[in-house]
């Protein structure tokens, strides 16, 4: 783990520890992960909840360290400790209390926040631990979506407290795990969606070149046939940022304003040009 890394651990671990401080207890909402399990099992078999949440964070973080490696264990030991000491200074701080009397409104902006911070976490490769390391194992092994994975388990939770708690609570608390989940979505994906453009042209081979000298991004050309003339030739394939994207769009016009245009967004490219240096012949 280098300095950075646990820079943004620490910052990912304030925001949401804010959030709690100043949304989440303050207005007394409730919440899915460890803690919301915790309470259905007080509830349901009279477990002490601090037993519960210790033993579970534990077994968690075992898994953790066992599927997603050494790396992961040291990092998600930053939060375990960080996460409840600057909650706990926050608590003590007056500024931080209760910052509107409006449920909803402290629901929304409680969702920007922890969704900014567990997002902000996992980018860093670690995890604020509990709830949080199921989904990272379940995207490693199966390949499902960290953030819908993450949801799903949080509304569950949820589901089971309307045993024991107040259904409009449960209401707000459905709310609050779909907007952070949402965000947390966003956040992983910030600044590594990239649109992907294909070209049905005749003159592909002098959009090949411009593609290649003005932009400088790499190009694929595929063999096609049309499907009404039989006509051969090659799709003209390339990856570019969304600023390119318009200067993009301008070198096709003028190179032939009668091309066919197919632009779709992708959530992550890996390569040379993206993840990769770019190396030159």
């Amino acid at each position: 783990m280098n300095l950075r890394s646990l820079f943004w651990i620490l910052v990912g671990n304030t925001v949401y520890a804010l959030a709690v401080t100043m949304f989440v207890l303050s207005n007394g909402l409730i919440t899915g992960g460890t803690t919301g399990l915790a309470l259905f099992f007080y509830h349901q078999f009279g477990m002490p909840i601090q037993w519960f949440v210790t033993v579970f964070n534990v077994l968690m973080f075992l898994l953790g360290a066992a599927v997603l490696g050494r790396k992961f264990a040291l990092t998600t030991i930053v939060s375990t400790f960080y996460y409840p000491f600057i909650l706990s200074v926050f608590q003590k701080v007056p500024a931080l209390g209760q910052m509107t009397e409006d449920n909803l409104l402290a629901v929304v902006f409680a969702g920007l926040f922890i969704g900014a911070g567990i997002g902000v976490v996992i980018r860093a490769g670690a995890s604020t631990g509990g709830m949080d390391i199921p989904p990272l194992v379940l995207n490693k092994k199966l390949g499902l979506s960290v953030s819908g994975t993450m949801n799903g388990m949080d509304t569950g939770i949820l589901l089971l407290q309307m045993f024991f708690s107040d259904r409009e609570k449960i209401l707000y608390g459905i709310l609050l795990v779909l907007i952070y989940t949402m965000v947390l979505n966003k956040v992983l994906l910030l600044g590594q969606a990239r649109m992907q453009v294909k070209v049905v042209t005749e003159h592909y081979e002098e959009i090949n070149q411009a593609i290649a000298s003005q932009l400088d991004r790499g190009v694929t050309l595929f063999k096609s046939r049309t499907g009404h003339l039989k006509r051969d030739g090659y799709v003209v394939m390339s990856v570019v940022n969304n600023r390119e994207l318009v200067q993009l769009n301008q070198l096709i016009q003028e190179i032939d304003p009668q091309a066919f245009i197919v632009i779709n967004q992708v959530n992550e490219v890996r390569g040379r040009g993206f993840t990769l240096k770019k190396e030159y012949d």
